[in-house]
């Protein structure tokens, strides 16, 4: 909401009536309406662009002669808490690679504390720089059969209503068979437009997911999903996370005739992988490098997740939108050099201008299971094998034979001081020849998850995020090989992003004197528990085959 002196302001810097708070001066813009590239200045009056010209006078010029300027990229779907940071360490980590805007679901944490990891999330939003925009979990846990730390039904979300959107919803069975717990979320956030997550869906169900409103889906493996999903009006989000990447999958749609209906997302991407690859920015590059047409992708980056979420005021550089600017060395290459954030330019002094960090306090001591044996991680009986695959979430339900030369036992541990029970499977993909991985992210209940070829090893690194709060552990023939702990809900770091991505690496690296042959081989521990991704799940009652 805009006030009257604020409104003031603007037209007096547009008719030059008084200097610009800032002056982005001797830039290229690249207009996302018409795809031109125009050589102007952006007059900035508090968070908002007055003008676009030249000759205008200012109190404070950033020379940015030789850059080319594109509005600030908006993350479509994420989950702060995928990244192992909290969510001022992760603004101070991604703000710079241009991303200024982000719509996120805390239902990592609201799967360990309830509505407190919501007001967590809230409270930290009101602080950053980045407009982060916290939608509300609408399945706690995952699906009704799931041991989670909290469950978050319909009564307990509704009050959020009236200024929030309802994030991913993932309970398909509970729509589809009209449970009243589903459709009372549905209904009570029916105002504005409702994340989906609907890997698969197509014919009667796909309409079905529709008619409910469901309106965007993050879930699409390959273009005929992904088209038929927007032929029944859905959204569709091209996704570069550190583990479910379908950009490559989907490029051929990103064109200048269905960008305003695609939108690019991490959803879960770690700090090693934006240290190293870049945010947004890397999704970009990508996109491009495929021969995608750049202002499709520009406008898939910025202009497209604005509209959806139903925000006027971002996606263009104009007067009238926030002045939320990323300054390009190489447009193709989307090299950005500075970040400019609701009118202030993006430095180490505007972090450290924000409010105290809400207090996290309450989400620590979050691992309440016993202390764990070999016995415990036994090898099962021989059946189904679950097959982890490079690239994305979906697993296959392989036959025992299928799986000969690598199957390893693994193990769910519920972590949340509820059965206690430890489901045993059999996976498929991880390459494992000696020791064992445990993580805490688990999603989306978040129990403790173990890979391993030895029940001692297993036993070992499970104990060793017991006794740390939670995180991610290797184990090698009785030894801890390396291990980041994750205090914050069993989920994030309290330490700078540097530290965490440093402790990645050397965990990534211990992971492979395993034999470990995925790419991010915690990443997909973490998602080997989630049974709403087909085909084959890890559960506290075993294989489950989807």
């Amino acid at each position: 909401m805009r006030d009257t002196p604020e409104l003031a302001a603007c037209i007096d810097v547009a008719l030059r009536r008084r200097p610009a708070d800032l002056l982005i001066k001797g830039a290229r813009l690249f207009d996302l309406a018409t795809g031109e590239l125009e050589r102007a200045d952006l007059a900035l009056c508090g968070e908002r662009i007055a003008a676009v010209g030249e000759g205008y006078e200012a109190a404070e010029t950033l020379d940015a002669t030789g850059l080319t300027a594109v509005p600030g990229f908006v993350d479509a779907h994420c989950h702060v808490e995928s990244s192992l940071l909290t969510p001022y360490t992760w603004e101070r980590l991604v703000l710079p690679h241009g991303t200024t805007a982000a719509v996120c679901d805390p239902h990592e944490l609201a799967n360990v504390k309830g509505a407190a990891a919501i007001d967590f999330f809230r409270r930290s939003a009101a602080g950053m720089l980045l407009r982060l925009q916290v939608q509300i979990p609408s399945c706690v846990p995952a699906l009704p059969t799931e041991e989670a730390g909290a469950a978050l039904g319909a009564a307990e979300i509704a009050p959020y209503a009236d200024d929030s959107a309802l994030a991913e919803f993932m309970n398909l069975p509970g729509l589809l068979g009209k449970d009243p717990d589903a459709l009372a979320k549905l209904a009570a956030f029916s105002a504005r437009p409702i994340d989906g997550h609907a890997p698969l869906a197509e014919g009667d169900t796909l309409n079905a997911l529709c008619a409910a409103g469901i309106a965007n889906d993050h879930e699409s493996g390959a273009v005929p999903e992904a088209l038929a999903k927007l032929r029944r009006g859905m959204t569709v989000f091209i996704r570069a996370g550190s583990v479910a990447r379908n950009l490559a999958d989907l490029a051929p749609l990103l064109t200048l005739t269905l960008c305003d209906r695609l939108c690019l997302c991490t959803d879960d991407r770690d700090p090693l992988d934006i240290r190293d690859e870049g945010h947004l920015d890397a999704a970009i590059r990508a996109a491009i490098a495929q021969g995608c047409d750049p202002l499709a992708v520009y406008r898939a980056a910025s202009l497209t997740p604005a509209r959806a979420f139903g925000w006027r005021d971002r996606g263009l550089l104009a007067p009238g939108f926030l002045a939320d600017v990323a300054l390009l060395s190489d447009l193709n290459a989307c090299a950005v050099e500075r970040v400019v954030c609701r009118g202030k330019v993006v430095s180490d002094a505007a972090f450290d201008a924000r409010p105290p960090e809400p207090d996290a306090a309450p989400f620590r001591a979050s691992v309440r299971c016993r202390p764990l044996s070999p016995e415990d991680f036994a090898a099962p009986p021989r059946g189904p094998v679950i097959g982890v695959r490079e690239g994305t979430l979906l697993t296959d339900a392989l036959a025992w034979d299928d799986a000969a030369g690598d199957r390893l036992p693994c193990a769910l541990v519920e972590r949340h001081g509820g059965s206690g029970r430890v489901g045993l499977a059999w996976a498929h993909g991880f390459g494992l020849k000696r020791g064992a991985l445990a993580s805490t992210v688990g999603h989306d209940s978040h129990n403790l998850c173990v890979v391993g070829a030895d029940p001692a090893d297993m036993a070992l690194a499970a104990n060793a995020l017991r006794d740390r709060g939670g995180g991610f552990a290797v184990a090698i023939e009785g030894q801890i090989a390396a291990c980041l702990p994750l205090p914050i809900g069993g989920l994030m770091s309290d330490r700078p992003a540097a530290e965490v991505a440093d402790a990645l690496a050397t965990l990534r690296a211990a992971a492979r004197d395993t034999g470990a042959t995925l790419a991010n081989p915690f990443l997909a521990l973490a998602f080997l528990p989630l049974p709403v991704i087909p085909f084959a799940r890890l559960t506290l009652g075993g294989f489950l085959g989807l």
